[in-house]
């Protein structure tokens, strides 16, 4: 039997990251430094969870001249809820605060 997409070790990271702080726009060095992910996993993960329209994705403008742009994450409605959905099927003890309507108890 198949495995269920978005549920490797790797991208329940990034997805308990991207719940915690489900409201908020995520760039991907920042989760890199915050998963322990190398660019080379993180990068293939937040592009497959925006194909599968889990993320909703945009271009930040930098913050001092001469930087590049920032492309940045944030999980949609839909996403969050998947994304809570895999996290509790691996690791129970996190049901507490991933309630539907996204808010910590």
């Amino acid at each position: 039997m198949p495995r269920k997409p978005h549920t490797s070790p790797q991208t329940i990271r990034v997805l308990e990251q991207l719940v915690d702080e489900r409201r908020s726009w995520h760039y991907g060095y920042a989760l890199s430094q915050q998963t322990g992910l190398a660019s080379g996993t993180l990068y293939p993960i937040l592009m497959r969870l925006s194909d599968d329209d889990w993320l909703e994705t945009r271009w930040s403008e930098p913050e001092q001249p001469g930087r590049p742009p920032r492309h940045m994450y944030r999980l949609t409605a839909d996403g969050a809820r998947e994304a809570s959905a895999r996290i509790r099927a691996q690791s129970p003890s996190r049901i507490a605060y991933l309630s539907p309507s996204g808010a910590t108890p």
